[in-house]
């Protein structure tokens, strides 16, 4: 076996083996953006932009209606959210706005 063989990378990501200093870098995390392009942090309350029925509760959520203390989830698409009369409540980010 030559020095060469030991001097590649395997790189989990690409599932590769890579020349020494050219395994690729961790992708950085992608931004959570609200319905106008405000970036969303764990915590922060967001305002829906409309009315929403939400399946399973037979209930609407009316626009304008505030949910406090989002999380993020492992989806930049989605929130996981707390409302009063529905747990386990999980938003799409195109109909929130940040407060």
């Amino acid at each position: 076996m030559s020095g060469d063989d030991e001097a590649y990378v395997y790189d989990e990501a690409t599932g590769e083996w890579l020349p020494p200093g050219s395994a690729a870098t961790p992708p950085e995390a992608t931004a959570v953006r609200d319905a106008a392009g405000n970036v969303l942090a764990d915590g922060d309350s967001v305002t829906l932009i409309k009315d929403l029925k939400v399946r399973g509760a037979n209930q609407t959520l009316k626009q304008g209606t505030v949910i406090r203390s989002i999380r993020l989830t492992d989806d930049p698409e989605e929130i996981d959210c707390r409302h009063d009369t529905i747990k386990g409540l999980v938003l799409r980010t195109e109909f929130v706005r940040k407060r």
